[in-house]
């Protein structure tokens, strides 16, 4: 048995520019009943109870407004809640654990932050019943039998202190005025007073504790955000993606903020990168679905298992599979090591400089070749955007000469959607192959841009833009692409689709690409050579030679202090726990990066 989903996406909804062919066409409302009909707004209105799940609607629509979604009987009464008639709705809830990190992860538009808006009480869950919603003593009934329902009961009593770290740190200068440490005093409760100074010192925030909130770039709100919700004295604390806008390092500095959190409280976290929210979670729940339509929130499971099953695309446990195929990382890193006689260099420059007025940029000489995707890794503020510039063309650099005989396509940091224009508009601008099968195949199909066609560029969310900008870049007629931190408010399944495609078509098509991130199991995926920052953030950078993937990775490690090692079933790169057998064993053998499986080492005492 199953029940019918429909979903109706209301921006992609144009009645007034179609001929309404959901309606004239449902075998359905050719009976005489109204299964499908016109709402108040104009907006198609899809009678659930009525619809048989032929899909004739969907394939009707020209906008790819409809959805209808088949899913199992059993799961109606696990619906926690609906936001409409013929909107999304969330399956189960996650688990906070006492003394435990949770953590989250799922497509955008699953429901995570709906989540953990129900767990922290500010969304009262309606089961469903959006037309009446039901009160806290009917909703702690429906969960009776369940760890849930205590915790309900104490959001219902109003005993349960929360504090939540929210995902859009851009807002906070909309709503504080005054100085960091002004908000970080007034944010800390009586009993954390005291941890102030050493909350400063852990998030590195003292050069900037007396700045004022509407001074600060996306990574120090993103810190102080942090710092605002640990300072809180709570006994669950709630973190929507905080490890975005910051690096490698300061991701590190986050995880150990939060890590000491769950040593008195519940911790649950939403993250997207992998390395990070492995590192952290003592326990994952998986959301999978289908965006904007459904979600559904799995079992909990072991940090471990939870990542591996994600990237299976299979939940054991559940028997349900989400994703059609299994995600691999290479083991062995690929060799610099050619026939020199095969290699054509596409781009090679001297020692090269840029100076500003209070900082200066270094590079070391390099020769790229066709074919390389060359990985950048390093800390905020050392000049690797500044560095993709210069190659890019945008700035000239100070000192040095620079040969690139090809053209480049630049994907900059910070993306704007100025003009109100459709996305395959704006698309088909760009290039005529839009709708080749090749370019359909490896690019706009996996990021599912059909169904942003219609819409306009100015109403993207982050992630959609994003991936727009991705494919636009790669649809431009240039051999070397240029992308500044392409997984920026990307989800993890995305990262993985964005991560193989550029490597698929640089590799494919013969091209080369340059890759600034922060996600290194992104960065582990899509290159075959790193080039590693180093120096004073905001003064002096300095770009190494270009550098295989495992000497590259060994040298970013070893800045970082952290080892990595290699997933005994997936091959993908985990984070070693700081003093474990297997991190002591790697720093004395000078191992931070290891390319290879190594089974015997790979207990528990490393995860």
């Amino acid at each position: 048995m199953s029940h019918r989903v429909a979903v109706l996406e209301k921006e992609s909804c144009h009645s007034r520019k179609c001929n309404l062919e959901c309606i004239s066409f449902c075998p359905v409302n050719k009976t005489g009943s109204d299964c499908i009909v016109l709402g108040q707004d104009a907006k198609a209105v899809i009678s659930e109870d009525l619809c048989t799940g032929c899909g004739i609607c969907v394939k009707k629509c020209p906008f790819d407004a409809i959805t209808i979604v088949n899913l199992a009987s059993e799961l109606q009464v696990e619906k926690v809640h609906q936001f409409g008639v013929n909107t999304f709705r969330l399956y189960k809830l996650p688990m906070p654990k006492r003394n435990s990190v949770v953590g989250i992860v799922g497509r955008n538009g699953v429901g995570k932050t709906t989540a953990l808006n129900i767990l922290s009480g500010s969304l009262r869950p309606n089961l469903g019943n959006y037309d009446s919603p039901p009160s806290w003593d009917l909703i702690v009934d429906h969960f009776q039998g369940t760890e849930l329902r205590d915790h309900f009961e104490t959001i219902a009593s109003g005993s349960l202190r929360v504090s939540i770290k929210p995902q859009a740190v851009y807002r906070i200068p909309e709503v504080w005025k005054g100085t960091v440490r002004d908000l970080l005093n007034r944010s800390a409760s009586d009993s954390t007073q005291k941890g102030i100074r050493e909350m400063i010192e852990n998030l590195t925030l003292q050069e900037i504790v007396d700045r004022n909130v509407s001074e600060l770039a996306g990574g120090e709100l993103q810190r102080v955000a942090v710092a605002v919700a640990a300072l809180k004295d709570a006994d669950l604390y709630l973190f929507d993606e905080p490890s975005s806008y910051n690096d490698v390092f300061q991701r590190m500095k986050v995880s150990y903020v939060i890590s000491e959190l769950a040593r008195k409280a519940s911790v649950v976290l939403i993250e997207h990168d992998l390395s990070f929210l492995d590192y952290l979670s003592d326990y994952i729940h998986i959301l999978y679905g289908e965006a904007g339509v459904y979600g559904i929130v799995s079992s909990i499971q072991p940090a471990r298992t939870a990542v591996n099953e994600l990237l299976d695309g299979y939940l054991q446990s559940e028997n349900v599979r989400f994703r059609d195929r299994p995600v691999r990382f290479d083991i062995y890193s690929p060799s610099t090591e050619k026939d020199e006689s095969s290699l054509v260099t596409i781009c090679d420059y001297s020692e090269l400089t840029k100076k500003f007025e209070s900082f200066e940029l270094k590079a070391a000489s390099a020769k790229i070749n066709l074919g390389q995707v060359v990985g950048i890794l390093g800390a905020n503020s050392l000049g690797k955007t500044t560095f993709l510039k210069i190659i890019s063309g945008v700035e000239n650099a100070t000192t040095g000469s620079l040969n690139i005989s090809a053209k480049v396509a630049y994907k900059p940091q910070y993306l704007s959607a100025e003009f109100d224009i459709s996305v395959i508009a704006y698309l088909q601008k760009i290039s005529k192959d839009v709708d080749t099968g090749l370019m359909q195949s490896q690019l706009i199909e996996p990021f599912g841009l059909p169904k942003l066609y219609e819409r306009s560029l100015k109403t993207l969310s982050g992630g959609e833009l994003q991936k727009v900008a991705i494919v636009a870049t790669l649809l431009q007629d240039a051999t070397i692409y240029a992308f500044d931190e392409p997984s920026a408010f990307i989800d993890v399944e995305d990262r993985i689709i964005l991560a193989r495609s550029i490597q698929r078509f640089v590799r494919s098509m013969g091209k080369t690409a340059f890759v600034i991130d922060h996600d290194v199991q992104l960065v582990d995926i899509v290159a075959d050579s790193l080039i590693i920052f180093s120096g004073l953030p905001g003064r002096q950078g300095f770009a190494s030679e270009l550098l295989g993937k495992e000497d590259g990775m060994n040298t970013f490690l070893k800045q970082l202090q952290i080892t990595y090692r290699r997933d005994v079933t997936t091959g993908r790169p985990r984070v070693n726990k700081p003093g474990s057998k297997l991190d002591r064993t790697q720093r004395e053998d000078g191992k931070y990066y290891y390319i290879g499986r190594m089974a015997s080492l790979a207990t528990s005492d490393a995860n």
